[in-house]
């Protein structure tokens, strides 16, 4: 495995030219923006399509967070298959088992109940897939070209999310529903080829892996909660996870209450639209800006204050303010959200190197759950005190967790000092 950067790299300031001229991983980082696209078709698709199926508002909201709930549980049962199998076999069987979904409803027609049953099985399996494609980026990325590149894949995220949302409208709008989610599975296929194409063929142990212990009666799902107990056990890992699991779960448990505050408020058809769309368009500027211009330290040393900044527009709701306002509130929101970038390298840093597979799968299926949770509790939160309200509660609530981060160690990020086993390079410690 290709070491974590030393002291020399530690400060050195990556290009996103330099990280993309990696090709193995400019492979992953589109095959991952076309999934993305596929993935927010199929979303929007399943639930127009569940809606107009049963009239139900419940159900269509099901449908639409269905692929997002039971990340977590697969993470837990079946996350060390990510540092156990071939990546390239496990990615490119993930965007195959992706289409296979999206085809299936496109053209069988199922009970509801069953639909959704096969959009949560495919989503137990999907931390296995993006847990061995982020082992890989960990691997060929070093250093500072590490923290770019999980800005680029933050970056195209937020591009494709957006872009589906979009496609997925005018897509049924042209095709219908049916039609859609086939198209939805021809771009998984698309990304499921390209993989199995291009990507260098790795057996477990070129990348650390245990070949082999996944097998056997019940193995991978012993060895996977195994594993998630160590890794939760480790003081530094499970405070990084948990930093970057719960300003999103808030500003989300926010974000779902920008339509109901915007019709509240009576603002014009179409308002809530620009609303929502401030958030990802923030965060796509922060990523940009903190990403590319801030050197690793400064941007380590920000992370308390960028925190906050997601959660103090948020609290500025609680006066109920008109479009304009709210607008900008959103956007310094979002652009807090490049948080994240000072946290990627002691949490890599922190992890076992057997077990990195695994921790990045937890580490995104916990933060997709969480983001599912969060709009259900503070939706219940503004039956009683209001959206504008709640949301001020939701950024209250992030600004607390900045302030727990900076208990860690005062002049933060002393954070980084924090470190555990399987470090490289200077930043080591308790």
């Amino acid at each position: 495995m290709t070491p974590t950067a030393g002291p020399a790299q530690g400060n050195h300031r990556a290009t996103y030219r330099e990280v993309l001229a990696e090709p193995r991983f400019r492979l992953l980082f589109s095959t991952r923006a076309v999934a993305i696209t596929a993935g927010s078709l199929r979303i929007t698709t399943f639930s127009v399509l569940v809606f107009a199926t049963t009239g139900s508002a419940l159900l269509s909201a099901l449908a639409f967070g269905i692929g997002f709930l039971p990340q977590l549980f697969g993470s837990l049962l079946l996350g060390s298959l990510a540092d156990q199998l071939p990546p390239r076999a496990l990615i490119a069987g993930g965007y195959a088992l992706e289409s296979a979904a999206a085809l299936l409803l496109a053209l069988v027609r199922m009970p509801i109940a069953a639909s959704l049953g096969v959009v949560a099985l495919v989503a137990l399996a999907a931390p296995v897939f993006g847990g061995a494609s982020s082992r890989l980026v960990a691997q060929w990325l070093e250093g500072d070209a590490y923290v770019l590149g999980r800005s680029l894949n933050n970056i195209a995220s937020s591009g494709a999310q957006l872009f589906g949302l979009a496609l997925g409208g005018a897509v049924v709008a042209v095709l219908g529903p049916h039609r859609a989610l086939a198209v939805s599975a021809a771009l998984y296929l698309g990304c499921a080829f390209a993989i199995r194409i291009r990507l260098p063929r790795l057996q477990p142990g070129e990348f650390g892996g245990t070949p082999g212990s996944a097998r056997g009666d019940g193995g991978a799902v012993r060895a996977s909660l195994h594993g998630a107990v160590l890794l939760l056990r480790g003081h530094t890992v499970r405070r990084l996870m948990l930093a970057q699991w719960l300003p999103p779960a808030f500003v989300a448990g926010a974000e779902g209450l920008i339509v109901a505050y915007a019709g509240g408020r009576r603002f014009a058809p179409g308002w809530y639209a620009v609303l929502m769309g401030c958030l990802p368009v923030g965060m796509l500027v922060g990523d940009l800006l903190v990403g590319r211009l801030l050197r690793p330290p400064i941007r380590e040393r920000l992370v308390v204050p960028l925190i906050a900044l997601t959660g103090l527009p948020l609290v500025g709701f609680a006066t109920e303010p008109g479009v304009g306002v709210s607008s900008c509130l959103l956007l310094l929101c979002g652009f807090g959200l490049a948080y994240g970038l000072g946290l990627q390298r002691p949490f890599l840093d922190a992890l076992p190197q057997d077990g990195q597979g695994q921790a990045f799968g937890l580490l995104g299926s916990g933060s997709m759950t969480l983001q599912g949770v969060g709009p259900a509790c503070f939706g219940s939160v503004a039956a009683g005190i209001g959206t504008g309200g709640a949301i001020a509660l939701a950024g209250g609530a992030a600004v607390l967790t900045a302030g727990w981060i900076l208990t860690w160690h005062p002049p933060m990020l002393g954070l980084l000092s924090l470190g555990s086993a399987g470090h490289c390079g200077p930043r080591t410690g308790s």
